[in-house]
């Protein structure tokens, strides 16, 4: 069952021949044989099948949803009640919360069953899952490259085939990134859409939560449970309850996408690029238009990005202080010393680096210098996606310049290892929704990713686009040599 998609498991529970407890046996399982992979951090069995025995209980009385009984994978930067949540810091090593962040608690009341928590980079800050506190990930197409990340678990555990969804959030490319190094689909929806309740904030004004899954229509079932208003996330939009699902049955016949020129300039591998070409003849074929757009700004997103987030991580981040909880250091002299030791130790070196650089843009003389300056630029980003929107439907590009690197690439390079959002960072400081799914393979054989991009609130329009990709190709069918 491990092969079948989130779609082809609801209706196999539908159907009977499979119960919940049965699927999760298996997950959990398969969880265990491939630990070395490292993408899960907590895993108890016996909290997923009480959940598994509750999901059948459910549709046994007639009160199960499409989703009851599906098994699900959390990132670790959703706080959960009965499994440890760290953000794969030392900081919080061990925290047990006493709630479910509010995207647990919609998959949870769906009777989704938890398989466990997954790794990611240290409080969501990274681009290969290099940064966790627990170990690097390993790519299921190659256990020498890396998964992307932050959500590298996340995405290794649905490309080997160990759960069939995991939830995942994106800050400035954090879903699309590790779906296109890892051969799956990922979707981020527009800001404000899925409630940041229970998520462990890095850069507020820009983190939103989406899921990793095998295919766009997977994806669209799940946000059916996942997404919605919340009362308790002053960031959630209040809109009426939509259905994901309801156009992926729509042909993209007429539908016009963009193909901005910036994003197939110097840096774009040409391995990547002729697989992102190949995807858009295909959408052509089937009668979609693509139209030439620019987006002249595009490329400062990487400077910009890199002070707002930090920005925001320094003011989120300063609640660890090894006061009221999180790591406190054992030998200190006075308070100032022990918060101090308490971040010394509990703070890897990239949410140090991070911390600085926030401090530091937002510190008297050099916050109108920086910080203001960069939330300028940034209106300036996402007026030219709306103007880029006038002329097309979609926008459509490469995910990343190139597939996915080897570990210690770029570990000593910050600033290379930040370019690998060049084409992820534009969208997230707009506020879109954006989705990578899987287009081919490039060097070293290791997938490739197409990016598609919609205004607000079209998820629906964005994930049945990518639908109709998908069934013409098999692509994000194609599983990693080893993981049967």
């Amino acid at each position: 069952m491990y092969e079948k998609s989130v779609a082809e498991l609801a209706r196999a529970l539908d159907a009977g021949t499979v119960s919940a407890v049965e699927l999760a046996s298996e997950y959990l399982a398969r969880i265990e044989r491939f630990k070395g992979m490292n993408a899960f951090l907590d895993v108890r069995p016996e909290v997923t099948l009480a959940q598994a025995r509750r999901a059948d209980a459910m549709r046994a009385a007639g009160r199960a949803t499409a989703l009851t009984g599906v098994p699900v994978a959390h990132k670790d930067i959703f706080v959960t009640r009965d499994f440890a949540s760290t953000a794969a810091s030392r900081m919080l090593d061990g925290y047990m919360s006493p709630f479910d962040a509010a995207v647990v608690e919609n998959m949870a009341a769906a009777g989704m069953v938890t398989l466990g928590k997954v790794n990611c980079d240290e409080f969501a800050m990274g681009s290969s899952n290099e940064n966790s506190a627990y170990g690097r990930v390993a790519n299921p197409w190659d256990g020498n490259a890396v998964p992307g990340g932050s959500s590298g678990g996340s995405a290794a555990a649905v490309a080997a085939r160990l759960a069939p969804v995991a939830t995942a959030t994106d800050t400035g490319g954090s879903i699309r990134e590790p779906a296109a190094f890892s051969g799956i689909t990922g979707i981020k929806p527009t800001y404000g859409r899925a409630s940041r309740w229970g998520m462990i904030a890095f850069a507020s004004s820009l983190d939103q939560a989406g899921v990793m899954t095998q295919s766009a229509e997977d994806a669209a079932l799940v946000f059916n449970a996942m997404l919605g208003f919340d009362p308790r996330d002053s960031t959630s939009v209040e809109r009426a309850p939509e259905d994901y699902t309801r156009d992926l049955a729509t042909p993209v016949a007429g539908l016009t996408i963009g193909v901005p020129r910036e994003f197939f300039g110097k840096g774009l591998q040409p391995d990547v690029e002729a697989a992102v070409r190949a995807a858009l003849a295909e959408y052509e074929k089937q009668g979609a238009r693509l139209v030439d757009i620019s987006l002249p700004n595009a490329e400062l997103g990487i400077p910009v990005y890199y002070v707002i987030a930090p920005a925001e991580c320094s003011s989120n981040l300063s609640r660890f202080d090894g006061v009221r909880y999180g790591h406190r250091a054992a030998h200190y002299d006075d308070l100032a010393d022990m918060i101090k030791r308490s971040r010394a130790e509990g703070f890897g070196a990239e949410p140090k680096r991070r911390i600085l650089i926030g401090t530091y843009v937002l510190s008297h003389g050099y916050y109108d210098a920086y910080y203001l300056k960069a939330q300028r630029v940034r209106r300036i980003i996402a007026d030219e996606f709306q103007r880029a929107f006038r002329e097309c439907d979609i926008i459509a590009g490469p995910v990343t310049t190139s597939v996915a690197f080897g570990f210690g690439e770029k570990a000593a390079d910050p600033v290379s290892m930040y370019l690998s959002d060049l084409y992820t960072i534009p969208g997230s400081l707009a506020g879109l929704p954006g989705m990578s799914i899987p287009c081919g393979f490039g060097a070293r054989n290791l997938p490739v990713g197409l990016q598609l991009t919609a205004n607000y609130f079209e998820e629906a329009k964005l994930l049945g686009a990518a639908h109709r990709y998908q069934l013409a190709t098999d692509w994000h069918r194609r599983m990693p040599a080893g993981i049967a």
